[in-house]
């Protein structure tokens, strides 16, 4: 690379620390962390969407855990220091300052030089800062740029390792004392030969040390590859991703360069293992929420990593004081589906979307409605319906303005269509934003004669409820299931979340006819409250599988909804092995099989594909789904999907959402799934 490149280049590394200032201000504003020197260092100020400030929350929270750590077991100790590598505008030497911790600990603080005379300017204009910080004149003296009690600001290039390490020295940094080097989203940045050299160097040259990294993981799974393609294009390369793409290599590194211990862990684990649960529900409960799918992706694709040598006892700062809930994700593969894209459904805008219901109205053609995606070149929640269908082997689609005449559709996201005749559907629930109050029933009504080729109008008409039955409407991200009881047809309502419950585990049966709410009996243990599960009919009931509970995690029970004489019987369904806990799938039944299609689950190193569960023996199987074929990232959460079972065929639709800062993905055409092989 030329010098003119490398300058290039650093400037875009030194951007995203500017960018992760802001957003870290933005959390603190909204009572994420507690912090008053941001706003001071931040420099611009702006409002930051909920999944960002939960994003750079649970990483302010990872990296006090391990300084607190720190502090805690040395603070017997006569003297300690922390060295900061590429600290940007970082305010942790002020925090602990401002708290009493640095009596005994120097703080030294490096990164670009301009960057680092960028920060030295704010310090000594900012009063507040440079009141705490003091100033000891040591500026000037080799790449010290600004000097203050207990506190050293070098400007240095981490890469130029020879550099770094006179700087270092002649600031005064001792290799004989217990040192913390933390590296925040920064080795990534650096070529794999001159990071593993810098990790090297400080196992060889510091006896008693730890070292805290924070940074991305996961890069060729489809938000992988959505977070790999952003950075790319900010011209950041994530170097490191390449040769350590998981949590196993990046610990298997830092033990062959010198470091005797180490720990890592994703910030699922991170977030459910080390931070108390009144902690955990404090943050859940700061905004309106519904992003917890990207959220959950976003975890998975950051670690946390403490390694140490040389310090007694050793230093575990995450070792959890209870169990890690971690899966593997399935015990093997028992085949793979191929995924194949619809082409007579490429370039139909509106069919990128998330967040939407999609059902089968008649053989071979689908009703899309709702959700968020793409419409005039713009996102936006979706107003206009698709119907689809398929002929002679190819599928058609043609986008529909519904006849609305109160304006009560509401552009809604998270909903349910249940297809009640061959003119008929029913919609319930949704969502605009997670403010709303819910949205009510609506009767969507269309011709006999409705397909893609003559798609006609379909009108949307409201529903009148019983009191007693808007409880039911009030709610999304639910299940709506048809069931049988005496012979007489019910819809039933399951689940969810509302405005003012973040889960809800109640149920109503709603008689088909005239929509009346009817008081059915229930017997036996009932599941726990989840949303974002799957629900479908068999046998006259309903099998409910997966979702996500009420503390945010995913469930991976399986349960029926039986019919008795005198009511009906909750009855969990024991699968072998047990079901990796997922949400945000669909689920179709077929032949005495419940198939998952895709959906979001923690802790494992792969995606969901297809998950088969024979009903009879609960026999669990799970199928990756091959998508060779395809030169986009198959997103397979808050999508939709349609089973056609005389051609045994899937057809996944739409799917994908905001991906944390990296930008929207949605898939861009209908997937085809041919479950000839299972």
């Amino acid at each position: 690379v030329g010098s003119g490149s490398a300058v290039s280049l650093s400037r875009q590394v030194q951007g995203t620390g500017g960018s992760s200032a802001v957003s870290k201000c933005s959390a603190a504003a909204r009572g994420y962390i507690q912090d008053r020197f941001l706003r001071l260092l931040a420099g611009r100020r702006r409002r930051r969407a909920p999944l960002i400030h939960r994003g750079y929350y649970i990483r302010a929270r990872a990296v006090d855990h391990c300084v607190q750590d720190f502090l805690l077991k040395t603070q017997s100790l006569p003297r300690t220091q922390i060295l900061s590598l590429g600290a940007g505008f970082d305010s942790l030497y002020f925090r602990l300052k401002d708290m009493g911790l640095l009596h005994h600990t120097v703080v030294y603080e490096v990164d670009f030089p301009n960057v680092a005379c960028q920060k030295a300017t704010l310090i000594k204009r900012m009063k507040e800062l440079s009141a705490l910080v003091g100033d000891t004149g040591g500026e000037g003296l080799g790449a010290t740029v600004f000097s203050g009690e207990n506190y050293k600001l070098l400007g240095v290039d981490l890469s130029e390792l020879s550099e770094l390490e006179r700087a270092l020295e002649e600031a005064g940094l001792d290799n004989e004392i217990p040192t913390l080097f933390i590296a925040e989203v920064v080795l990534t940045y650096m070529e794999n030969t001159r990071s593993d050299a810098l990790i090297q160097w400080a196992a060889e040259h510091f006896p008693q040390a730890c070292f805290l990294v924070y940074e991305q993981v996961r890069p060729e799974d489809p938000f992988g590859r959505v977070m790999q393609q952003h950075f790319r294009q900010l011209n950041s390369v994530l170097h490191s991703l390449a040769q350590y793409p998981d949590c196993e290599a990046q610990q298997k590194r830092f033990l062959g360069k010198g470091w005797t211990e180490c720990n890592v862990m994703d910030m699922n684990e991170f977030f459910t293992c080390c931070i108390p649960k009144d902690e955990q529900q404090r943050v859940q409960t700061l905004e309106p929420f519904d992003e917890y799918e990207e959220w959950h992706l976003k975890c998975s694709h950051y670690f946390v990593l403490a390694a140490s040598k040389g310090m007694e006892p050793s230093w575990t700062p995450l070792l959890p004081s209870v169990t890690v809930p971690r899966h593997a994700g399935p015990d093997g593969m028992a085949g793979s589906v191929p995924a194949a894209v619809c082409g007579g459904l490429s370039g139909i805008p509106g069919l990128r979307r998330y967040g939407h219901h999609s059902v089968l109205i008649k053989p071979n053609v689908i009703l899309t409605t709702g959700g968020f995606g793409e419409e005039d070149g713009q996102h936006c929640r979706m107003r206009n319906f698709h119907v689809l269908s398929k002929r002679a082997g190819y599928w058609k689609a043609v986008c529909v303005t519904p006849n609305i005449p109160d304006k009560r559709w509401g552009e809604r996201l998270y909903h349910t269509v249940s297809c009640l005749s061959d003119t008929l559907a029913l919609v319930v629930g949704g969502r605009t934003s997670p403010l709303s109050a819910g949205l009510g029933m609506l009767w969507l009504k269309f011709p006999k004669t409705c397909n893609a080729s003559d798609p006609d109008h379909i009108t949307v008409e409201p529903v009148s409820l019983q009191p007693a039955a808007e409880a039911a409407a009030s709610r999304w991200r639910h299940s709506v299931t048809e069931t049988t009881f005496k012979g007489e047809q019910y819809l039933f309502v399951y689940g969810g979340r509302s405005a003012l419950e973040p889960v809800l585990g109640d149920w109503y049966f709603l008689h088909i006819r005239e929509l009346s709410y009817t008081v059915i009996a229930v017997e036996g243990p009932v599941p726990e409250s989840r949303h974002s599960h799957s629900a479908c009919s068999w046998e006259g009931g309903v099998l409910i599988a997966g979702g996500l509970g009420a503390a945010e995690q995913p469930l991976g029970s399986v349960f029926l909804l039986r019919e008795l004489e005198h009511g009906f019987q909750w009855q969990t369904i024991e699968t072998h092995p047990p079901l990796v806990p997922r949400y945000s799938h669909t689920a179709h039944v077929h032949d005495g099989k419940l198939l998952l299609v895709g959906g979001v689950w923690l802790h494992a190193s792969s995606v969901p594909g297809i998950t088969v569960i024979d009903l009879m023996t609960g026999l669990c199987l799970d199928y990756v789904i091959n998508v060779e074929h395809l030169e986009w990232p198959l997103m397979l959460h808050n999508h939709s999907s349609v089973f056609l079972p005389n051609e045994k065929e899937l057809l996944v639709i739409g799917g994908g959402g905001n991906c944390f800062s990296f930008g929207t993905h949605l898939n861009p055409q209908p997937v085809s799934l041919s479950l000839s092989s299972i």
